[in-house]
């Protein structure tokens, strides 16, 4: 008898997860940074974050129907795209400049490079990072919790050497302090971080690679680990944008290098550069060595000494 053998092309392992399951428990898990945004900012944060999303779902739909594409909003990845370019965005910012920022990141930093899956960078920072070279005053202009005054965040407090003000740890834990939509309450984030921890979503090695560097650095330099942890978007960008499975090494070992370099360029920029805060443009520089990251460090080929 003539046996049959057939070949096909990898992968060879398959799995009841796809796009949109993975998309929309992203979803689920940013939810209570969310919920913690919308009630210590009040229904403006609720606003930022529907426009964002609908700018997003709009800027891919269109964008694939010029490009005669197969529209594919339902995967979800547009979401997360405006939620978390919400997250990252100050209190009270106008609705015009949240539309430009989720255009951005949706036609340049992902349709222009092809769509999901072949994007270099983090879509949400770079349209965060283009709101902040257009709109400086804009994008720095912080409110208190609860109130409609502004004031400076922690970080920035520090950047002056201003010890008078300082939140609590609880307070840095629980949110109330002055920053980002979502990047205030650690509480929130961590609740969220730890449901795609349990899915299997994302790994370890990216956080806390990221945040050991961090706490490491910043108690050699005199500094309050703790403190750093759980002020600016530290937590946001390690477990929800660091660990983007597009933009960051494939690799355990890559992973843990992507995020010592994170950390490394977050402590810089935070204490030496210009900037009071350095976690977007960490993570976008680390984006732009994933493919040498991957490059240098490949597993070993199976069956092969």
């Amino acid at each position: 008898m003539e046996g049959k053998l057939t070949v096909s092309v990898s992968p060879h392992i398959k799995s009841k997860e796809s796009i949109p399951r993975v998309m929309w428990s992203v979803v689920i898990a940013l939810v209570p940074a969310m919920a913690a945004s919308i009630y210590f900012f009040g229904i403006s944060a609720l606003t930022t974050i529907s426009v964002s999303v609908i700018s997003a779902i709009s800027t891919e739909a269109i964008i694939q129907r010029l490009r005669h594409k197969p529209i594919t909003i339902s995967d979800g990845s547009a979401v997360v795209t405006g939620i978390l370019l919400a997250l990252v965005l100050p209190p009270r910012i106008p609705c015009w400049m949240v539309i430009i920022g989720s255009f951005c990141a949706i036609a340049l930093a992902k349709q222009l490079f092809g769509g999901l899956g072949y994007n270099i960078f983090n879509p949400a920072l770079v349209g965060r990072a283009i709101l902040l070279a257009s709109f400086p005053i804009a994008m720095t202009t912080w409110r208190k919790p609860f109130e409609a005054v502004t004031c400076a965040t922690p970080l920035t407090l520090i950047k002056e050497r201003i010890c008078e003000g300082l939140p609590s740890y609880w307070e840095l834990f629980i949110g109330k302090v002055g920053g980002s939509l979502g990047e205030t309450s650690v509480l929130a984030l961590l609740i969220g971080a730890v449901f795609l921890l349990l899915r299997g979503y994302i790994s370890w090695h990216i956080p806390l690679s990221c945040l050991g560097t961090v706490a490491l650095l910043t108690a050699i330099l005199n500094q309050d680990p703790l403190f750093h942890l759980l002020t600016g978007g530290l937590i946001l960008g390690a477990f929800f944008m660091a660990t983007d499975m597009v933009t960051t090494p494939l690799t355990k070992k890559g992973k843990l290098v992507f995020g010592i370099g994170v950390g490394i360029i977050v402590v810089v920029i935070r204490l030496k550069g210009g900037y009071p805060e350095g976690v977007c443009y960490s993570i976008l520089l680390m984006n732009a060595f994933t493919p040498l990251i991957d490059r240098w460090i490949k597993p070993k080929v199976f069956g092969k000494k």
